[in-house]
């Protein structure tokens, strides 16, 4: 049975074993070489639970990174992380539980923003306004109308932002999208994009008490102000829509943003959704356990199909996408890709590409790349610009908000809606406590 200890297993051979115990931290500090203080890049983390401090251990493999300040609303994750950079001989000076005393830093070149999604639009553009480099968290944003902010800022500033779908920066990838763009699957008539994810149900708790050192209010930031409750807190976060966009915000934008990365694609045209909880149908989430979505592009269509607590596949997969030609179909997961030739006798006949396994670490390389990028800056050199987080970003959002209104919707990307009331009201959010949407 594909239950959480299998999942967590799994993720963690699909994520290239980026888990908590992945690389002590002992071996990153002591394989860093000694840099000049004037060729370093100053660096901070907003965020320090999971991916935020996964983001940390490939930093600090860079040896010119120097990591000199946390910020978390958790005082409990700030002790914790100082001490265990501390043991690995990383002294991180300072320490912050508002992000906004952080930009404050003079010497402070980047932030790593890895808070929940519903936070990304005000710390990156709070982060550029201070004059610093990003590198951010997918998706880039919770809504569609922030993206758009944020690209707009981004393109304002003239600063290094760098978004973590570290998937392009993987060489598999690249090989699996040259491939692609070769021409020797014919047309590409269609695409499939998908994760099944085995998992448990979240059940429903109380609420309850805030947990000591915790500020929750500045937690909450722009989203509407709730008793806490701890399915709403850390991890679980991803499965409200206060906060974020489901399965489809978290594994969705990194397995379609190769898809068009592939397809050099824009916006779709139309966007159609059905799903909903048809397994776990009584427990805390709010997004689906179940989404199929389909883009329309007009030359072609792309599907997008999750399911929790299914271990299914397509192509042998659990994860992955296809991209279906006239002379054969190639299939591409964070483990391996290969060709399979189309058996019709109107296909030109290609060769099978047996597997192509991963070679590399994403995570590593990303970055990587965005150091290099903040040192040249050579902006075309970017793994993953502003530009693609926020096209993958919108076509996440597209598909909940179909789900969401229970129609299919058509896009007017001139005018940036759609020809639904209902759908309209879901592009830009509503930002609470004070909080100002981005100007």
């Amino acid at each position: 049975m594909h239950n959480r200890r299998t999942f967590i297993r799994d993720t963690a051979l699909l994520t290239g074993g980026f888990g908590m115990s992945a690389l002590p931290l002992e071996l990153t500090a002591a394989s860093r070489k000694k840099v000049a203080p004037s060729d370093r890049v100053n660096v901070g983390l907003i965020g320090l639970r999971n991916q935020g401090f996964n983001n940390v251990r490939a930093f600090l493999k860079c040896s010119d990174v120097n990591l000199i300040a946390l910020c978390d609303v958790d005082e409990t994750q700030l002790t914790r992380r100082k001490e265990d950079l501390k043991k690995a001989g990383v002294d991180v000076p300072h320490l912050y539980k508002d992000y906004r005393k952080m930009l404050e830093l003079k010497d402070l070149d980047a932030v790593i923003v890895a808070t929940p999604d519903h936070w990304h639009c005000l710390q990156l553009t709070d982060a550029l306004s201070a004059g610093k480099h990003v590198h951010v968290e997918k998706p880039v944003a919770n809504s569609i109308a922030e993206a758009k902010a944020m690209v707009r800022a981004v393109e304002k500033s003239g600063k290094v932002v760098q978004v973590n779908q570290w998937q392009r920066s993987q060489q598999h990838f690249k090989e699996a999208i040259d491939y692609v763009k070769s021409g020797k699957l014919g047309r590409i008539v269609t695409t499939k994009t998908w994760m099944y994810r085995g998992t448990d149900p979240l059940p429903v708790v109380p609420d309850g008490q805030v947990p000591a050192g915790v500020d929750y209010n500045m937690w909450l930031g722009p989203a509407a102000r709730r008793p806490f409750n701890a399915n709403r807190f850390h991890y679980e976060f991803r499965w409200f829509w206060d906060y974020a966009g489901g399965l489809m915000c978290d594994w969705g934008v990194h397995l379609m943003d190769i898809m068009l990365w592939g397809m050099e694609a824009g916006e779709p045209k139309s966007v159609s959704a059905s799903g909903g909880k048809r397994i776990f149908a009584d427990d805390a989430r709010e997004t689906p356990t179940y989404l199929h979505v389909v883009y329309d592009y007009g030359h072609f269509t792309n599907t997008w199909e999750h399911y929790m607590g299914v271990s299914g596949s397509q192509y042998g997969r659990g994860h992955g996408i296809a991209f279906i030609g006239t002379n054969g179909t190639l299939v591409v997961s964070r483990n391996n890709w290969e060709v399979i030739p189309d058996g019709s006798k109107n296909a030109i006949k290609i060769e099978p590409v047996a597997l192509r396994e991963k070679v590399d670490v994403g995570l590593d390389l990303h970055a990587r790349n965005f150091v290099d990028v903040i040192k040249n800056g050579n902006l075309s050199e970017l793994a993953c610009p502003i530009q693609a987080g926020a096209l993958v970003a919108m076509h996440a959002h597209m598909g909940n908000i179909s789900y969401r209104v229970g129609d299919k919707i058509n896009w007017d990307a001139a005018k940036g809606t759609f020809d639904n009331k209902t759908a309209n009201a879901l592009i830009k959010p509503v930002y609470h406590n004070g909080f100002v949407f981005p100007s």
